[in-house]
């Protein structure tokens, strides 16, 4: 599977509770903090949650 990096961009503030919480799975808890994560179709639906809030980053292996 491939790796990625994502990003948090855009702050918590005012965000519902199923967001923080899926922010929180993929391991983001501060803005300008990054996690690689194997691309996944779990991963890939969490992203899709929070699109507006991560920047998403193809790894070379």
């Amino acid at each position: 599977m491939a790796k990625v990096k994502i990003t948090l961009i855009r702050g918590l503030a005012g965000k519902s509770k199923k967001k923080r919480a899926t922010l929180e799975a993929l391991g983001l808890r501060k803005r300008g903090k990054s996690t690689v994560k194997e691309l996944n179709p779990a991963i890939e639906g969490m992203i899709d949650k929070v699109r507006e809030l991560v920047k998403v980053e193809p790894l070379e292996e």
